[in-house]
C-alpha cells in the first residue's frame, strides 16, 4: 500500500500576462509546477504519466509534441521531465505549458526548481512544435536544465543548484499545476505523445525496475491518463477537467 504524498507551501495564481512577459533571469509565475498531491494506489490529483522510484536518479530526457489546448475557459496543463517530487518535497523540472486564457490558449516553456518559483521563457511555442527536454545533476546539488523546440530552432540551458535534493524519482509527466487554492482546473490538451524516454541513460521500458503508470484522478473522475509504456514512448490522454 502506498503511502500518501502532499506537496508544500503552494502560493499565488497565475496571472496570464505575466506569462506571456516572463523571462529567465526576470518575472515568474506564481503557477506551481511541484510534487505529487495525495497519491495513493498509482493515482494522483495532479500528475499523470511516468515516475521511477526506489533508486538514485541523475538524469532524466524525453521529446514530446506540444499539444493544442481547446479552450472554452480558464484552465492549465504542463508537460515536463524532472527529478524528484515522487517520495520527496523538491521538484528539479522543465517543460511547456499548453493554458487557456478564458478562449483564448497560451503556450510558453519554462523550468522550476521547487519549492523556488518557476521562470518562464521567452522563446515562441505553438502547438505541434517538437520539443525535447532533459533535466541532469552531478549528484551533489548541480543542475542542468535544457530544453529544446527543433521546430522553432531554439534551445535554453538553464544551470542551478539545490543541495537539498534526494534525486530519489524521475518522471515524464502532463499535470495539472496547482495555486494556493490547490489543484487548478486542467485545460483540455487533447493527447500528448512522449517519446525516447530516458532515465540514467537507459531507455524506460515495461520491465523498467521501480517504473510506476499513474493516472490523474479526482475523487471518481479520471481527468488523464497514459497509455502502456513501449521503447520509451507513450500518449498521454486527456479525459476531464
Amino acid at each position: 500500500m502506498r503511502r500518501r504524498y502532499l506537496c508544500g507551501a503552494l502560493v499565488g495564481v497565475l496571472a496570464i500576462a505575466a506569462a506571456l512577459s516572463a523571462t529567465a533571469g526576470g518575472a515568474t509565475s506564481s503557477m506551481r509546477h511541484g510534487p505529487i498531491h495525495m497519491r495513493t494506489n498509482s493515482t494522483s490529483t495532479n500528475w499523470s504519466g511516468y515516475a521511477v522510484t526506489g533508486g538514485h536518479y541523475t538524469s532524466v530526457s524525453s521529446a514530446w509534441t506540444q499539444p493544442a489546448a481547446n479552450c472554452s475557459g480558464t484552465a492549465y496543463s504542463s508537460f515536463w521531465v524532472g527529478l524528484d517530487g515522487d517520495t520527496s518535497s523538491t521538484v528539479e523540472q522543465t517543460g511547456t505549458d499548453a493554458d487557456c486564457s478564458g478562449s483564448t490558449p497560451v503556450y510558453y516553456a519554462w523550468y522550476e526548481m521547487y519549492p523556488k518559483f518557476p521562470v518562464n521563457y521567452n522563446n515562441p511555442v505553438s502547438p505541434g512544435d517538437h520539443m525535447s527536454a532533459s533535466v541532469t545533476t552531478n549528484g551533489s546539488g548541480s543542475f542542468t536544465l535544457t530544453i529544446s523546440d527543433s521546430t522553432k530552432g531554439w534551445t535554453r540551458t538553464t544551470n542551478a543548484r539545490l543541495k537539498s535534493a534526494k534525486l530519489k524519482s524521475a518522471e515524464v509527466i502532463a499535470e495539472a499545476p496547482s495555486s494556493s487554492g490547490g489543484v487548478l482546473p486542467l485545460a483540455n490538451f487533447g493527447t500528448v505523445s512522449f517519446s525516447g524516454a530516458t532515465v540514467n541513460g537507459s531507455v524506460l521500458t515495461s520491465s523498467t525496475p521501480g517504473l510506476d503508470k499513474i493516472t490523474m484522478q479526482s475523487g471518481s473522475t479520471v481527468k488523464a491518463q497514459p497509455g502502456s509504456m513501449s521503447n520509451g514512448s507513450f500518449s498521454d490522454v486527456w479525459k476531464h477537467s
